[in-house]
């Protein structure tokens, strides 16, 4: 059973940074496609970033465009999601998730992911 793990997540001024973390508990090459969703309470779960492993193609929602950097370190069996100018509507739980194997060129819907991480915290607040 494939685990992830999320770390990284804490309160932040607006137009500060965090970084968040996901660890596999498998081999993160192994790994098709992973992503990073963000959930606010009462609201639908949202694609944030992904990246694809095989071709290393990254994806952005639109509104953290130029903002947000999704990379992966799979010596350390990790991904990571780079946040700057974080604003308030950023605040929410955010999640990682990973797909193992290539089914179709999806991305950014839930059920395009196999694997979920416990989630992580991020409060943008002045």
């Amino acid at each position: 059973q494939v685990q992830l793990v999320e770390s990284g997540g804490g309160p932040v001024q607006p137009g500060g940074s965090l970084r968040l973390s996901c660890t596999a508990s498998i081999h993160s090459f192994s790994m098709f496609l992973m992503g990073w969703f963000r959930q606010a309470p009462g609201k639908e779960r949202e694609f944030v970033a992904a990246i694809r492993r095989s071709d290393s193609n990254l994806y952005y929602k639109d509104s953290v465009k130029g903002r947000f950097t999704v990379s992966s370190d799979s010596a350390k069996n990790t991904v990571y999601l780079q946040m700057n100018s974080l604003k308030h509507e950023d605040t929410t739980a955010y999640y990682c998730a990973a797909r193992r194997f290539f089914t179709s060129n999806a991305y950014n819907a839930q059920n395009s992911y196999d694997y979920w991480g416990q989630g992580t915290q991020v409060t943008v607040s002045s």
